[in-house]
């Protein structure tokens, strides 16, 4: 990689989700080549690559980093403690500090959305010294309301930072995700208010129409109504000084050649993301 061809994208990362077709060696052979520097994990994928410990020499053979393991979370669904236990064990093995959660909906059957986040509460209660011990910090995401009832009954910065609040900051933060948090009025007091929390930002943008599945309704950065250059002020304002993660739901992407999508990545971050 040449300095010509990285400038600008120094903290680019690649989360897995963008490039969905991809093993996790395309992945990180696509990262490398494009000089992109990070890659954000999935577990199955991991699983796919022979588990954390050789996925780990895979990404750290390349010379790339890893932003952050997804997922955990889903702490209203039976299990969910134990395999959060052994998703903090993965992010350790990985050798990255950020294991991102998506705290989950409403138990099945249930309309009791008060009870299920004090079962968000109670379940990082548990989590968060198991983390710790690790050396992995629970990166609490909020998504957008309409996911509130089957992914994650926590919809706004504000209340997650209310939860992450409780715990040390090196055990528990909050994901910044351009795509959950857009809209919301409160929005860059709060970004200012987590300060050392944020431990991940994640961007895509909102793209009109929704499609009739609307967890892909995300699209390349510049392509929607996101305004990003202050979000991304406000983030460093904050002072986050991390991975900037692209994040892609979008089924037009999948169907793009992975190698086209990472180009697009790579211009949108210059024109839009990263600070000059």
């Amino acid at each position: 990689m040449t300095g010509s061809t990285t400038e600008g994208i120094e903290r680019l990362s690649l989360n897995q989700m963008t490039t969905r077709g991809w093993s996790l060696a395309e992945a990180v052979r696509g990262c490398a080549e494009a000089g992109i520097g990070g890659i954000g994990v999935w577990r199955d994928k991991v699983e796919e690559a022979g588990g954390a410990v050789a996925a780990a020499k895979l990404v750290h053979d390349a010379g790339l980093s890893v932003s952050s393991l997804c997922r955990g979370g889903f702490f209203t669904t039976p299990g969910a403690i134990e395999d959060n236990r052994r998703a903090i064990e993965e992010a350790a093995a990985l050798g990255t500090d950020t294991l991102v959660l998506v705290c989950g909906g409403l138990p099945a059957g249930s309309r009791d959305l008060v009870g299920a986040r004090e079962q968000v509460r109670d379940a990082l209660g548990e989590l968060a010294p198991y983390a710790g011990e690790h050396g992995v910090r629970l990166a609490v995401e909020p998504l957008h309301p309409m996911f509130c009832a089957d992914r994650a009954v926590v919809s706004t910065l504000a209340q997650a930072l209310d939860l992450a609040e409780q715990f040390p900051v090196e055990q528990v933060g909050v994901v910044v995700d351009s795509y959950h948090v857009w809209w919301d009025p409160e929005l860059y007091r709060q970004i200012d208010r987590a300060g050392a929390r944020i431990a991940a930002y994640q961007v895509c943008d909102w793209t009109l129409p929704l499609p009739a599945d609307a967890l892909l309704g995300r699209g390349h950065v510049g392509d929607g109504v996101i305004d990003f250059p202050p979000l991304s002020r406000a983030v460093a304002a904050a002072g986050y000084t991390g991975w900037i993660e692209v994040e892609l739901f979008n089924q037009e992407v999948w169907d793009t050649p992975g190698e086209l999508t990472l180009r697009r990545m790579i211009e949108r971050h210059r024109e839009h993301v990263a600070l000059r």
